[in-house]
């Protein structure tokens, strides 16, 4: 039950654009709270309530950094919750996907 339970906390932080949004700039690498804070127009306040629900839903770490906290994307937390459910609801693309990926690669491969 601790799975479903895990999961259901990743959706319900999927679910808010502002709580994607900071997800996508956690991208390309850690970013301290300010600096999320400053590319919305909402105040640091709710950007430090946006990163505690992603913190509880494990899809983001933090570190602390003398008095700033540097936050960073929980690449596979995120992967393994989505992919879990994909993977229930419609394994048949799943497995296409990862046919047509690994025809793909080898075709690559095949013309060097």
């Amino acid at each position: 039950m601790a799975t479903s339970d895990d999961e259901a906390s990743a959706f319900r932080a999927l679910a808010d654009p502002t709580r994607r949004q900071i997800l996508e700039d956690l991208r390309d690498g850690e970013l301290a709270a300010g600096e999320i804070a400053a590319r919305f127009t909402i105040s640091a306040p709710s950007i430090s309530r946006h990163l505690g629900v992603l913190k509880g839903a494990g899809l983001v770490t933090e570190r602390r950094d003398g008095n700033r906290i540097l936050y960073s994307l929980a690449e596979d937390r995120l992967a393994t919750s989505i992919g879990r459910f994909l993977s229930s609801v419609c394994p048949e693309q799943i497995v296409l996907r990862h046919t047509k990926w690994r025809s793909a690669t080898h075709e690559e491969g095949g013309t060097s």
